[in-house]
């Protein structure tokens, strides 16, 4: 018996489009996953045609990789491909908290302040769905000011597709009170309006992300092709 999966009836792409990407993000759906427009249709308990919108704005996001008539797979990066996405997001990042820091305001130190409670929250919890976007809504809280928000478009699709592999990370390497130290001390520095300090930090927690993700998926990898051999 296949499990229902209830939707709101309004909007429908949009309901769709939003539960996928989460199953997604938080790896429920792997990569390399083949997803079947009719066993869809099947879960949510709607018709083909709101499925196949929902698999096309995936495949538009970079998380599906989406074929008329062929179903969608989960977009499978190369390692090299992972090392890219991170570099992009380094430079972005770097450059728009470098121009945040000596704008922030109250408003936006006390709005980190209360996401920063929610992620940790989340890590004592155990909550690894809900770290995804807690972490991208505090990093993008943190470059706001710098008011680039072109900047900011190009790093929000480079986030999404950085984020299936950062939750990973955290859920499975349990790198957890790092990680939260990082983000608190990242704040620290914007409090001071030290720009230096903050982007050498801001460099290295990225850096030292994009690293670990690498080797955990590299074996991950590995383990799987060894199991299926054997």
């Amino acid at each position: 018996m296949v499990q229902k999966r209830a939707v709101v009836r309004q909007s429908l792409p949009d309901v769709i489009v939003a539960d996928l990407r989460q199953r997604i993000l938080s790896g429920e759906l792997e990569e390399g996953t083949l997803i079947r427009q009719e066993l869809l249709a099947e879960q949510y308990d709607v018709s083909r045609m709101p499925i196949r919108e929902a698999l096309k704005r995936l495949d538009a996001e970079g998380l599906l990789v989406f074929k008329n008539n062929r179903g969608a797979t989960v977009t499978k990066h190369s390692l090299d491909e992972i090392a890219e996405i991170f570099d992009i997001r380094i430079l972005l990042e770097i450059d728009l908290f470098a121009r945040a820091i000596p704008n922030m305001t109250a408003a936006q130190f006390a709005a980190c302040e209360d996401i920063l409670k929610q992620m940790d929250a989340s890590y004592l919890t155990g909550k690894v769905a809900d770290w995804g976007p807690l972490n991208a809504d505090y990093h993008n809280k943190l470059y706001e000011a710098a008011g680039r928000h072109l900047t900011e478009q190009v790093l929000q699709r480079v986030t999404l597709q950085a984020n299936r592999y950062v939750s990973m990370h955290i859920s499975k390497l349990n790198n957890r009170d790092h990680a939260s130290q990082d983000h608190h001390a990242l704040l620290e520095c914007a409090k001071r309006g030290d720009v230096e300090a903050g982007t050498r930090l801001l460099r290295a927690h990225l850096v030292n992300t994009k690293q670990q993700v690498i080797a955990w998926i590299a074996e991950h990898r590995q383990r799987k092709e060894q199991a299926s051999v054997s």
